[in-house]
């Protein structure tokens, strides 16, 4: 079965279920959590943070395809069933270089990505575009690098989606557990994010915080991120503070 012909979203219930299946994507996994938690003594970056960005790429690309954005796959002949599966993919091997080092982590999910990918991807698609995909995975696992600059949509969803996990501490700024450092506190001032369907922009990010302290972790990584990734005029954000006695600020917005 090609990339073309045949039901694509099956494709991605495959996907999904061998990446469930993997031992070995599940030990890189364990590993990075090993390298981040215990050795490094920052915040997770195992497989709890992976499945959230999981599922935050794919509601990104959802949101996006309602307003007709076209994902990077389509150069190659593509379809958005096929940048589904380089979501995915993406978000599930994009911190697998952990397992090695914190240090250039996402050099080393590159050099990681590829026999897994193989594996992954196992009789779903015919060449070229097995080929082409894996190389769109790859592009989009290096490209959430602070300083690449994101060439396609599915590869600045990866970016966005990583930022994104900052529900009740789990910042990606990494911070030393236990430390009461600004990173630490305003990680846990952050109390949910939502991603709607937006009214000017295709997509209305939320975020809702119970202090002041978590416009730190927007204006000192999202913002950033959200700029670099290309999918800043694609999306909205905006914050409030619930709870809070004496607020510094009531609400917060990028774009």
């Amino acid at each position: 079965m090609n990339a073309r012909g045949g039901n694509n979203v099956t494709k991605l219930k495959q996907v999904k279920q061998r990446v469930d299946d993997s031992p070995r994507l599940k030990a890189l996994w364990a590993a990075s959590n090993v390298t981040a938690i215990n050795r490094l003594r920052i915040n997770d970056h195992g497989p709890v943070h992976v499945r959230i960005v999981m599922r935050l790429a794919l509601r990104l690309l959802r949101l996006l395809r309602e307003a007709d954005v076209q994902p990077g796959i389509v150069d190659h002949g593509g379809t958005y069933e096929d940048a589904e599966v380089v979501v995915y993919l993406a978000a599930a091997l994009h911190d697998v270089g952990h397992a090695v080092h914190r240090a250039d982590h996402e050099l080393l999910s590159v050099l990681l990505a590829p026999t897994l990918l193989e594996e992954l991807l196992e009789g779903l698609y015919e060449e070229p575009m097995r080929t082409i995909l894996i190389a769109e995975v790859l592009h989009a696992v290096f490209a959430h690098r602070k300083d690449a600059e994101p060439l396609t949509i599915e590869a600045g969803i990866i970016k966005v989606a990583d930022a994104l996990d900052m529900e009740k501490g789990r910042a990606r700024i990494p911070f030393r557990v236990g430390e009461p450092t600004i990173h630490s506190v305003s990680a846990l001032a952050i109390e949910k994010v939502e991603l709607t369907k937006g009214k000017e922009k295709p997509v209305h990010i939320h975020v809702r915080m119970s202090n002041s302290a978590g416009i730190f972790q927007l204006d000192s990584l999202f913002k950033e991120k959200l700029s670099r990734s290309g999918l800043g005029r694609y999306i909205d954000v905006s914050a409030e503070i619930q709870g809070e006695e004496m607020k510094i600020i009531e609400r917060y917005a990028i774009g």
